[in-house]
C-alpha cells in the first residue's frame, strides 16, 4: 500500500513540475560570438510601392514646381485645397510595374531596385545636371510599405515599415510580442522573391539562427506568422486542455489525497 502511494505522489510531483521547454530567446547568447558580421539589407523599391520625394531649394516657385501639390476635396463643394509637400499634405509617386515614376520636368524617371538614400542621390544629380535647380535638399520617405504579423503575437496585424533596415525581432516587437502560447522556435517568414513565394523558418531561442538568417533584416510584404503551440492547439478543442489545467491537477491531487487518507486508515497498524 505504501508503495502505491509513493507512486502517486511521484506522477503528481512530476506533473507540478514540468515547464516549458522553448520560451526564452537566445539561449545562446552567451556563446554565440557577437563580433560576426552581419549582412545589411537595405529596402529596395519595387513596383506599386509609393514613396514621397520633397525637393526643397532657396527658390520657393521651384520648390513648389518640384513638389506634387496634394489636393483634397469634398463631395458638393466645388473648391479645392491645395497643400505643397513641405506643408501637412504630401503626395507620392507610386513606383509602375518597370520601377519607374513620372516625375515633374523630368518625366521617366527609373527608381526600382534603389534604396531611399539611392532616390535622393539620384534624383538631386539629375535635377542639377540638368540645370533644373541649384542648392537642392531631396528627402524620400516610404509611404505605403508595410510587414503582415500574424499568429500568436499580443497585436496582430499590418504594420508601416518606416525606416531602412526593419529587423524580424523589431517587427515582432511592434506586434506587441509572442504570447505565451506562440512557438518561439518555428517563426515562419514568408517572402516573395524574385516572383516566387518562400518560405523561411527562425528558431528565436537561438541567438545564431536568428541573426544569420536570411529574413532577419524584414522586406515590404513580408509575412511573419507564428504558429501556436500544442497547449494553445488542444484548446481549440473541447476539453482539450484539461489534462493541464491547473484546476485539473488540483482536482487530482485531493482525489490522491483522499485515496492515500483511506488507504492509511485501512491498513492495520503494525505490532
Amino acid at each position: 500500500m505504501k508503495k502505491t502511494i509513493y507512486v502517486l505522489a511521484a506522477v503528481l510531483l512530476l506533473a507540478s513540475c514540468g515547464t516549458p521547454a522553448q520560451i526564452s530567446y537566445y539561449q545562446d547568447i552567451d556563446r554565440f560570438d557577437l563580433s560576426v558580421p552581419v549582412t545589411v539589407n537595405h529596402i529596395k523599391l519595387r513596383p506599386e510601392d509609393k514613396i514621397s520625394i520633397i525637393v526643397n531649394t532657396s527658390n520657393d516657385q521651384l520648390t513648389n514646381l518640384y513638389n506634387l501639390p496634394y489636393v483634397s476635396s469634398r463631395i458638393g463643394q466645388i473648391s479645392q485645397s491645395v497643400a505643397y509637400s513641405n506643408s501637412q499634405g504630401i503626395s507620392g509617386y507610386t513606383l509602375d510595374a518597370n520601377g519607374d515614376i513620372d516625375f515633374p520636368i523630368l518625366g521617366k524617371v527609373h527608381v526600382g531596385g534603389m534604396t531611399r538614400d539611392e532616390v535622393a542621390t539620384h534624383m538631386k544629380r539629375l535635377l542639377v545636371d540638368n540645370n533644373l535647380a541649384k542648392d537642392v535638399v531631396v528627402t524620400v520617405e516610404f509611404m505605403n510599405l508595410s510587414v503582415s504579423v500574424l499568429g500568436e503575437v499580443t497585436k496582430p496585424g499590418r504594420y508601416a515599415i518606416e525606416k531602412d533596415k526593419l529587423t524580424l525581432p523589431e517587427a515582432l516587437a511592434m506586434a506587441g510580442d509572442l504570447t505565451i502560447y506562440g512557438k518561439r522556435d518555428n517563426v515562419k517568414v514568408l517572402r516573395i522573391e524574385n516572383g516566387v513565394q518562400k518560405s523561411y523558418k527562425v528558431n528565436l531561442c537561438r541567438a545564431q539562427d536568428v541573426v544569420t538568417s536570411p529574413v532577419y533584416y524584414i522586406q515590404q510584404d513580408d509575412q511573419i506568422y507564428v504558429e501556436p503551440n500544442d497547449v494553445r492547439a488542444r484548446q481549440s478543442t473541447v476539453n482539450g486542455n484539461n489534462v493541464r489545467s491547473t484546476s485539473f491537477w488540483i482536482s487530482l491531487s485531493s482525489l490522491a489525497a483522499s485515496i492515500a487518507t483511506l488507504l492509511i486508515r485501512t491498513v492495520p497498524a503494525s505490532r
